[in-house]
């Protein structure tokens, strides 16, 4: 059990019982990052029934000291953070939660509970596409009244695509004929309309950053001369 825990390796059920939760008086702490950005979103304890729960029902749940019971995250503000994976550090009294936000983490409206600058690391402030990819996916799924993305969605890839190119020329037209600010309006509508379209068809974003980095990587690859 040990050897497995000391590989770094997702943690699992029957990983429970390794872990030194007498150390700390029966809570361990519990750092929550963001699965695909990597930003920091919260820190939480968690028990060994709250770790136990957040493995089945694979939701976040955290041990709250104040009340002394278990609370699921979101369970009444419905911002819940959907489980990827928990690992634990080398002595096996902390544990990293990577999970994906349905919402604002904090309780004040904030993307993190230590601010919303904090959402994504500083050289990466485009973690916020992937933020925008859960958005895009919570309305597809809940349908609101009212939404264009589920309004836009429903009409299929064509639709999507039709209008992924309307916001292309968008764009070009605002790069030689508007302001700056006009032609980051139209680029924010044309990045938003290409991941619904990614979406319609089963793809993410991430999917298009690696083929960006395959063909960085190829490239890089070629003797000097040969380009």
């Amino acid at each position: 059990m040990t050897e497995i825990l000391s590989t770094g390796a997702p943690l699992a059920l029957e990983d429970i019982a390794a872990l030194d939760f007498d150390k700390c008086g029966g809570l361990l702490p519990a750092i929550v990052q963001h699965a695909r950005t990597g930003a920091v979103l919260m820190l939480g304890y968690m028990s060994r029934e709250a770790l136990r729960e957040t493995l089945l029902r694979r939701r976040v749940v955290f041990f709250s000291r104040s009340r002394r019971k278990l609370w699921e995250k979101g369970e009444t503000s419905g911002h819940t953070l959907a489980l990827a994976e928990v690992r634990t550090d080398c002595d096996r009294d902390t544990l990293l939660v990577t999970a994906l936000p349905s919402g604002p983490v904090c309780h004040l409206g904030t993307g993190t509970c230590f601010g919303d600058t904090a959402a994504a690391p500083a050289a990466d402030k485009l973690g916020f596409l992937a933020d925008l990819e859960s958005v895009i996916e919570q309305r597809i799924a809940e349908r609101p009244e009212g939404s264009y993305t589920a309004r836009l969605y429903a009409q299929g890839p064509k639709r999507i695509a039709q209008k992924v190119g309307e916001e292309g020329l968008e764009v070009a037209l605002a790069a030689v004929t508007e302001t700056d600010e006009a032609l980051l309006g139209e680029a924010a509508d044309l990045l938003y309309h290409l991941l619904l379209l990614l979406k319609s068809r089963g793809l993410r974003l991430e999917d298009a950053i690696a083929q960006l980095q395959s063909r960085h990587a190829a490239r890089s690859r070629t003797v000097p001369g040969e380009d």
